[in-house]
């Protein structure tokens, strides 16, 4: 698997559906850089039962990734169109209406494979005709961008094991307390926690106060 932490998240411009019910063709990350942080995933389909508890999930922090200037972005290779009809089905019919963020289509699946999440890949036959091997939808990716586009955490699920919005919550804190304080987050961090300065001697104080 790629390891893009670190590295300027790779860009795109695709369909996607914004406030639940507008189509966008043209849809990006670039608009974000230096404005705000981003939260982009994938999921591996709509209509499915796994995702719409991750997807309500988010929408139900919406006001907690806001707070922390962070713009949350879902993303699958269903189309537009599939999406859409997703998002005006109810809750309690398996739908996901309600949820505002943008939900980039990807058709292709070319997103998915440039950020090294999609379960499958393309090969030849012999006659020189294009084959997908394996399963066409995207694991569980979810990438955290600083405001610069740069990735500073992944994490990649497989398909049955849900996510922990709190978890990321959690490091959306340690990113932005790391930036604004010079500091590195210990294990188990949480906003308000002690955190450290590199050195040996912040490091025995931390274990001595535990």
């Amino acid at each position: 698997m790629a390891v893009l932490v670190g590295k300027k998240a790779p860009s795109f411009s695709a369909p996607a559906v914004v406030n639940g019910v507008e189509f966008i063709d043209d849809f990006s990350l670039e608009q974000f850089v230096g404005k705000k942080y981003v939260v982009f995933f994938f999921y591996p389909a709509d209509f499915t039962f796994v995702c719409p508890t991750e997807i309500i999930a988010f929408q139900e922090n919406m006001e907690e990734f806001e707070k922390r200037n962070v713009a949350v972005v879902g993303c699958s290779v269903d189309s537009k169109h599939s999406h859409w009809a997703w998002l005006q089905t109810e809750l309690k019919e398996g739908g996901i209406k309600g949820v505002k963020y943008p939900l980039v289509a990807d058709p292709a699946m070319t997103i998915a494979e440039n950020y090294d999440v999609l379960a499958g890949s393309w090969d030849y036959t012999e006659d020189g005709e294009a084959k997908f091997e394996g399963v066409p939808e995207a694991y569980r990716g979810l990438f955290l961008i600083d405001k610069e586009g740069v990735v500073r955490h992944q994490l990649v699920n497989d398909m049955p094991l849900g996510r922990s919005i709190d978890e990321v919550l959690r490091l959306i804190d340690a990113l932005q307390f790391s930036e604004e304080h010079g500091s590195v987050c210990p294990a188990n961090w949480h906003k308000g926690d002690k955190a450290l300065k590199e050195n040996h001697d912040s490091i025995a104080s931390y274990l001595g106060e535990k």
